[in-house]
């Protein structure tokens, strides 16, 4: 007989395929449940084009945002830094790093890291407080000619509006931004697909490249009073 019986073998195999199958059984039910509770989350990680990581990534933005939203009352006395700070918070994730006043060429607002899949991702964000589209503009102007060297992905700047009408106050700023055309912006800007109130715009930059910029805004109106 040799050193292994063909009954030993078999309950090796057996043993092994059992593993095997528990570990399968044990990835799936991870998996669905991450698809079940963080649907945005398991699309990052999956991402495979520009397109679907943005979408994703606008999906997990936006449930922070109505979080952010819903709970305004609470973040009254909060200037840019701590609201920024709050978003930060709601936005890591096993794999997303989610940083403030990092240093890119000055120290920008919020920079998300992602370490997910096999590329690694990373945007740059600037933060106001609505006060009118000057101030708007000015935010872009810190992002794209300061922080941004054009190999990061599309910029975020997130527009905090304290005050009532922030449809009509984004509008002013999309307004003010197709008719100055400012940052060698390219063509008008155009609406969001998935945030509400919100936009894109496109800007030829110093790297040579067009650059898309997400204007996101973030209604925190405490007095909803009519």
């Amino acid at each position: 007989m040799g050193l292994f019986s063909a009954s030993s073998v078999g309950s090796c195999i057996g043993k092994a395929s059992l593993a095997v199958n528990t570990h399968e059984d044990t990835l799936a039910a991870l998996i669905d449940q991450v698809r079940r509770t963080e649907p945005a989350y398991l699309d990052l990680v999956t991402a495979r084009t520009d397109a679907e990581f943005e979408q994703a990534f606008d999906s997990l933005l936006e449930g922070v945002i109505v979080e952010l939203e819903s709970n305004c009352k609470q973040f009254e006395a909060l200037d840019e830094d701590g609201l920024t700070s709050v978003l930060q918070i709601g936005l890591s994730r096993p794999g997303i790093v989610a940083l403030r006043e990092t240093h890119s060429n000055g120290h920008v607002d919020l920079t998300i890291e992602f370490q997910l899949g096999h590329r690694q991702r990373r945007i740059l964000g600037e933060a106001k407080i609505y006060d009118g589209p000057a101030k708007h503009i000015k935010g872009l102007e810190q992002l794209l000619t300061r922080y941004t060297s054009g190999r990061e992905g599309r910029g975020l700047l997130l527009a905090y509006v304290r005050k009532k009408g922030v449809s009509h106050l984004m509008e002013s700023i999309r307004a003010r931004m197709d008719t100055d055309l400012p940052l060698n912006q390219v063509g008008s800007t155009v609406t969001h697909d998935t945030l509400k109130w919100s936009f894109l715009s496109t800007h030829t930059h110093s790297c040579g490249d067009r650059l898309k910029v997400g204007h996101i805004a973030c209604n925190i109106c405490a007095d909803k009073a009519l």
